[in-house]
């Protein structure tokens, strides 16, 4: 049997690069997929903490965030053909739980995804059922179609917040998620961007990307710079981290809403509901994609975001775990693997 190489997610936060059978279309509405590029997503680094911040199965290929050109199709796949390029949408849904039925896909009660709980791409191929693939043009560079994953979230998020244009608006968190929402925001017509980070070269790209001001909030009061930038306190807070709903409700105005994107199982904040309720703050919890794919590969072909900007690393496999390290380090926002690469 064919042999490629992988990064292998063993459990105990443990990454190996191993040689893994090549995979092979095996039913009718599978594709086998030649993988151009794939990222390094908070989520591996979640996977990869101990204890975990994210569940993933031991033994499976990593990485959820990735596009390749479809090399060969089963025989029920209509709309793709050998040389296509596609972007994946790694969360398989069954289609027939009531909340797929209501509409509600990325509440599936049994979804599971590629990349965490089945085979990813951080290999040189993957296989992936047609239901999972999106068209992207010809033209887009494979390292930008990586980005059709993390963006259908956002753009699912940011339709959940409902930025008006003039409002204000705090991000919580400069890493990548943070980043693509105050691009968003300035797309949408924000009035001002306000960021929370602490590590410096983060802070430097919310600022480069959008962010009209950035505190450090070890080094000043976050609320009180918050209200004194926006008189009142902003219009919506999002949590681009996981942990700081309450920094969030102490920033938020009166009426205004937040939004809960980052994930951590570990996290259990108290929270002070009587303001909540005494303040009519709107909180609203967003998760991953739904339906947004098509959307988020028109941001990225439009040019309209920045995306060139937030690509700071581009490895090959053997070299990944240089770009996990950068992103705990907070000097990588977004990292490139490409396993056709060697060297």
């Amino acid at each position: 049997m064919a042999k490629m190489p992988g990064l292998v997610f063993e459990g105990g936060g443990r990454l190996t690069l191993k040689e893994m059978p090549v995979p092979r279309v095996e039913a009718d509405d599978q594709v086998l997929l030649k993988v151009e590029a794939a990222s390094i997503c908070g989520t591996d680094l979640q996977i990869l903490r101990v204890p975990p911040g994210h569940p993933a199965t031991p033994g499976i290929i990593l990485s959820h965030e990735y596009t390749g050109e479809v090399l060969e199709a089963g025989d029920r796949v209509q709309f793709l053909k050998q040389g296509d390029r596609v972007v994946v949408d790694p969360n398989l849904t069954c289609g027939q739980c009531p909340y797929c039925r209501m509409g509600r896909t990325n509440l599936c009660e049994q979804m599971t995804t590629l990349g965490i709980f089945l085979h990813g791409g951080f290999a040189p191929f993957n296989v992936a059922p047609v239901r999972a693939l999106h068209r992207i043009g010809p033209r887009t560079p494979g390292e930008m179609a990586v980005f059709a994953e993390p963006l259908s979230c956002i753009v699912n998020g940011v339709r959940r917040v409902a930025l008006q244009p003039g409002e204000s608006v705090l991000v919580l968190g400069a890493g990548p998620i943070g980043l693509y929402f105050i691009q968003m925001f300035r797309a949408a017509g924000a009035g001002k961007i306000l960021a929370a980070e602490v590590q410096p070269f983060r802070a430097e790209m919310a600022r480069r990307l959008g962010a009209h001001q950035v505190i450090d909030p070890t080094k000043a009061n976050l609320a009180a710079a918050v209200r004194e930038a926006t008189g009142i306190g902003a219009d919506a807070v999002v949590d681009a981290v996981g942990t700081l709903m309450a920094e969030a409700l102490a920033c938020v105005r009166r009426g205004g809403r937040i939004l809960l994107f980052g994930m951590n199982t570990q996290a259990h904040p108290a929270i002070p509901q009587h303001d909540i309720t005494r303040y009519e703050v709107e909180v609203v919890g967003t998760f991953i994609s739904r339906h947004t794919f098509p959307a988020a590969i028109q941001i990225i072909e439009s040019g309209v975001l920045d995306l060139p900007a937030m690509v700071t690393h581009r490895l090959p496999l053997r070299a990944a775990e240089e770009g996990f390290a950068a992103m705990r380090a907070g000097s990588g926002i977004k990292v490139i693997v490409d396993p056709q690469r060697e060297r």
